[in-house]
């Protein structure tokens, strides 16, 4: 192993601390997909080209994307519980005062 594939590790391991360690969400997802690409960087230099591609397309963009989406959901979720007003999912049936049954 070369002085590149040390380094490459030493940094995978300074970045998986920072991600278990950074208490702020949008920084750890930001370090979460830091992580990902010095994976799939990991990968390339270790001659596994297509793990590594694998690994950019799902630890450097997916994950942290559906990360995000569902922590942007669940503040919206919390801030119309805050704000008593109702989310309507799709296809849910709600009954109104007269007791009859509405279709979204």
């Amino acid at each position: 192993m070369s002085w590149f594939g040390a380094a490459i590790l030493l940094l995978i391991a300074v970045s998986g601390l920072a991600v278990v360690r950074t208490r702020d969400v949008t920084a750890q997802i930001v370090s979460l997909g830091f992580y990902g690409v010095l994976t799939a960087l990991m990968f390339f230099y270790f001659q596994a080209p297509d793990v590594a591609l694998s690994q950019i397309t799902v630890g450097a963009v997916a994950l942290p994307l559906m990360v995000m989406l569902a922590i942007s959901r669940m503040k919206f979720r919390h801030a119309a519980k805050e704000t008593g007003a109702k989310e309507q999912v799709p296809g849910q049936t709600t009954q109104n005062p007269a007791g009859d049954a509405q279709h979204d």
